[in-house]
């Protein structure tokens, strides 16, 4: 019996570590969050990291060039001091020159996420998750999960100032 890709993602992660290395740097890059209805956000930032399907990618100035597909999470990018959250549905991830553009299926920033219609998302996904039936498509249920989780986890800890 074969394993399906999300469990052969899973060992990898176990056997080599859930964080990638990233180059340090000085100054910052330009941060480009584009969905298929909108820009999201296009500023300068001093650090972002990123929700990899290998696990959370960080990424600091002069990075070297990457292309990275991302899974639905939390985006989490500093200016200035401050740590701002933004939530994705998933997509792909590019570093190149002083630009990091991330090209995802839904985006929102925290502020805009509404956190009562999140977790009315998440609830209705672990609902048809317990009562699994022929009318319940599981994939697309945990894919829902995911995004709600992410859309609150960015949400609440938004606009953190950085440790002294």
């Amino acid at each position: 019996m074969g394993i399906t890709e999300r469990e052969a993602l899973k060992r990898e992660q176990a056997a080599t570590g859930p964080q990638l290395a990233v180059e340090a740097g000085e100054g910052t890059f330009r941060l480009v969050v584009v969905t298929p209805e909108r820009e999201v956000l296009d500023q300068p930032v001093d650090s972002v990291v990123l929700p990899g399907l290998r696990g959370s990618i960080g990424v600091l100035p002069r990075h070297a060039p990457m292309v990275v597909a991302l899974r639905p999470g939390v985006v989490k990018y500093r200016s200035g001091g401050t740590f701002r959250r933004l939530a994705i549905a998933g997509g792909f991830f590019e570093f190149a020159g002083d630009t990091a553009t991330v090209l995802a299926d839904a985006a929102e920033l925290a502020g805009e996420v509404d956190p009562e219609r999140a977790r009315q998302a998440l609830e209705r996904a672990r609902n048809r998750l317990r009562r699994p039936g022929p009318d319940v498509d599981a994939e697309r249920a945990r894919a829902a999960m995911e995004r709600a989780i992410a859309r609150l986890r960015a949400a609440e800890r938004d606009g953190e100032r950085e440790p002294h």
